[in-house]
Order: structure tokens, then sequence, then C-alpha cells
């Protein structure tokens, strides 16, 4: 918890609970009583959630939520390089599969790394007769088309479980023939609330299929640690990796950005978890703890000030060769961030900025943002659960708006009200806004920018978010306020 309330001026909780019924005012009564307990003013003291999560989204409200299978695909599989991932369906879904959030990955694209489109490209013939003879001839393409390829996964798309196909016999059956791993995933859209559901199935095919069916060929160390959460938008994982390795530690796997699956299957041998998105590997990090005695600690690389913090509490976990190594590291930083800061803070300072991202980052770049004098003054999830919001409730200065899976038509009302400097948000926003003459960073995939984590990442934060805030482009945009 903050060490004390931070307040913004002009915004207090009467203000926000105002703000707040007149956007619910806009509802039939039905819509209005679903949705306002999903609306709060934070209050930073309590450390607890001020909102209600995990809902299912009002019908015929529009909602930024993905699904089940972009959590799985889109999230946790796809970012592995030396996997096939196989989208199992309809070519749209399949589509969408092709290059989701820039993902990098490092080797030759089709002989170590697979960062491709592959769908089983669904007819109207396969839905009436089932798909499953399809996928194994798929299989088996995909083994003689790449024959480097460490494993398969299947992930299913919503027609799959509609009609009852069995992936998991097939997979089992050609993992045999092919002698290769193939992990079926039942994560089929219509599933669960959000794609939050997809980062818990694809988490217990992980469990299930691939954790300690490998062994690291290293000797092990006491500074054997692993990157869980972080799927390497923009090169987020290399810039992490090199700051903690440059203290002392040896990441010996990347869950899964840039992630290689031998590593991930032996991930049960390092001796402890850094955990950057919560909301999508919180459940492996505590198999690993309970099944392997593997602790597990959360961290936050975004902007110097967090990053001094989590190097700080990372130090704690290890001994005195660790934590002289991070004290000498935060010293070698500290000036070349005070003179990023010296830069750009003086065209920043007092601007003031919305979130709506779908995880970790409504919470861990406030403080990036308050480094360069901005002020966080609204902040929400697309698919966050109540620990998300207990976690973000220290973080978000006292009594500003919080808002769980918004409406198009409430972030918008927000924005009227609000008049943020800067709206950080997916790609179904950006054009909204941008239209209405807003400012605009795209923090899901860091707007083909990056990496922002790290202290090389801040350098690179900071001049996107300055560039986006002052480009005289908005001068001849006029706003809607």
């Amino acid at each position: 918890m903050s060490d004390k309330i931070k307040n913004i001026d002009g915004i207090t909780k009467e203000s926000t609970e105002a703000l707040i019924e007149e956007t619910l005012a806009a509802y039939p009564e039905k819509g209005r009583k679903k949705r306002a307990p999903h609306l709060g003013a934070n209050d930073q003291g309590s450390g607890s959630a001020c909102v209600k999560s995990n809902k299912k989204t009002v019908p015929g409200v529009m909602s930024a939520r993905g699904c089940a299978y972009a959590g799985a695909k889109g999230v946790v599989w796809g970012p592995i390089g030396d996997m096939v991932h196989v989208s199992h369906g309809p070519v749209g879904c399949g589509w969408y599969s092709w290059g989701t959030r820039r993902n990098l990955v490092s080797g030759i694209n089709g002989v170590t790394q697979f960062a491709m489109q592959f769908t089983s490209d669904f007819q109207e013939k396969d839905i009436v007769y089932g798909g499953d003879k399809k996928l194994k001839t798929l299989l088996e393409e995909a083994k003689g088309l790449f024959p480097l390829a460490k494993g398969i996964s299947v992930l299913s798309e919503c027609p799959v479980g509609l009609i009852g196909d069995d992936i998991n016999s097939v997979a089992k059956a050609s993992a045999k023939e092919l002698d290769l791993p193939i992990i079926p995933c039942n994560c089929e859209g219509f599933r669960g609330v959000s794609q939050s559901l997809g980062h818990h199935i694809s988490n217990d095919t992980i469990r299930d299929y691939i954790i300690e069916t490998r062994e690291f060929a290293e000797p092990s160390s006491p500074y054997d640690i692993a990157l869980i959460g972080d799927y390497n938008i923009g090169g987020d994982v290399w810039a992490a990796k090199s700051l903690l390795e440059e203290i002392g530690l040896n990441v010996k796997a990347t869950w899964t950005g840039d992630g290689e699956l031998e590593k991930i299957a032996a991930t049960h041998q390092v001796k402890l978890n850094l955990i950057h998105c919560y909301r999508s590997m919180n459940y492996m990090c505590k198999v690993m703890e309970e099944k392997y005695g593997i602790p597990w600690l959360e961290f936050n690389f975004f902007g110097p000030t967090k990053i001094r913090q989590s190097l700080r509490a990372i130090a704690e976990r290890f001994d005195d060769t660790i934590k002289e190594n991070v004290e000498r590291v935060i010293a070698k930083y500290d000036p070349i961030m005070q003179a990023i800061i010296d830069e750009y803070k003086p065209r920043l300072d007092g601007k003031k900025v919305m979130l709506l991202v779908g995880g970790l980052r409504p919470r861990h770049t406030i403080g990036a943002y308050e480094d360069l004098g901005m002020e966080c003054v609204g902040s929400g999830y697309e698919f966050a659960h109540t620990d998300d919001y207990d976690r973000t409730a220290p973080e978000m200065p006292n009594a500003t708006v919080v808002y769980d899976d918004p409406s198009e038509y409430e972030f918008e009302k927000f924005a009227h009200a609000l008049k943020p400097d800067l709206i950080g948000s997916g790609i179904k926003e950006k054009y909204v806004f941008q239209k209405m003459g807003i400012p605009f960073r795209q923090m899901h995939s860091w707007d083909y920018s990056g990496p922002y984590h790290a202290y090389q990442g801040f350098e690179i934060f900071a001049r996107d978010v300055d560039m986006a805030v002052n480009s005289p482009t908005w001068k001849l945009v006029k706003a809607p306020f």
C-alpha cells in the first residue's frame, strides 16, 4: 500500500460518484442495476476493490473483452516460439491468430521458430460431419512441413465444442504416432465470461502435459529463476531478462514470450518464479508453489520508481551478492533515468491519463506515468478479478473513477467529463478517441513500438507518450471538450 493517500485536485469521492450516477442514468433500470456495481470511486486507503468483476457482460452493451480462445491462443500459447500452434476451427479466428499482440520471437521462421498462422479452416461439411479426421491430417502435415518444431498445440474454437469433436483423443493418438508432444487445449471462445478463463485453461494444460517432462541441461544454482507472465510484446522479455541477468540471476525459462517448450517443461527446477502479469499466470505460480515448493513474487518493471522497488524486493529473496548487485545496478541507472525525466517531464507535468487495458497494465503503468509528472484520473480492466482490483486500489489516486468491463458509452462519457490529455487502451478504442481529438497510446501492444519494460524500455515509453500528447496534429482536430 502507498505510504500516503494520493489525491488529484478537483476529484473527490462525491464528484466521482455523481459522474457515475449521471452515466448510469442513460441505461434502462435493469441495465443500470447490473452495471452499477462495476463502477466506483477508488478508496486508496482501504487497499481493496471498489468494484465487482469477472461477471458476464450485459447483453446489448458493447464490450472490449475477448474470449477464452483469445486468452489461450493470443496470450499464453501463441508466444511460445518453437511450437506449431493450430487454431482448430473456422478461418476467422485462425486469421486472428496470426501475429497476435506483437509477441517477438528469436530464431529462423519456419526452422527454429514458427510465428505463423496455422488453422484447420473449418468448412460447413466439417460442422456437419466433424473435424477429427481433418485435425489428424493437419497434425501429420505440420510434422512433415516443420520437422524441427518441438511440439504442437491444438486450440479449439467455438464450433469444435458445439459439435463435440474430441481433440483430446486425436492429440493423444497423433502424439504417439508422430513421437511429438501434442497438447490439446479446450478453449472454445464461448466458455467463461472473458479471455481470463482461456488463461486458466492454458495453465492447466501446461500443468498436465508439459511441466516436469524435461530437466535443464545446465547444473542447478541458487540464482535460477523463471520469468512468468511476460509475453515479449515489442521485446519486453528481452529487456527484463537482461536486467535480471545484470543483477546476477539466471533466467532459466520465460513464460511464454519467446518461450521454449523444453525450458518451460523444466521450470519445476527453478528457485523462484517472478511473475509480471498476475492475471494470466498466477494460477501456474500457485501450482508450482504447492507442488514443488517454488515461491513466487510479483514485480513491476514499468518506470524507474517501480523498477527500483521491484529490484530491491527481488534482492530480499537472495543473498548479499544479489543485494549488492542490485544497489550497484540502481546506482548505475538512476542518473540515466533522471536525465530522461528531466527531458520529458517539463512537457508532460500535470497531464492527465485514463487507462483501460486487459491485464496488469491499468495498475502497473501508473507509476511510470507518475514518474513523468502525469496523473491517472481513471483506470479499469477488461477482464480482471477481485484480486486485481485489490492490487489496483493502492496505486490509483484516491477517489478517481475505477471501471470494470466498461461499455463504449461509459468510457466515452468518463473521457468527456475528466478531459484526459492521453488515453491508454486497446485497438478497439484507439480510433474512436483519436477522431475525438484525444491523444492515444495502444497499451495492449505498445502501438508498434517497445519495449516498455525495464530501464531499457522507460526511455521509449517516455518518448512515445511525449510524441502522443504533444504532437502538433491535435491542434488540427477539435476535441469534444
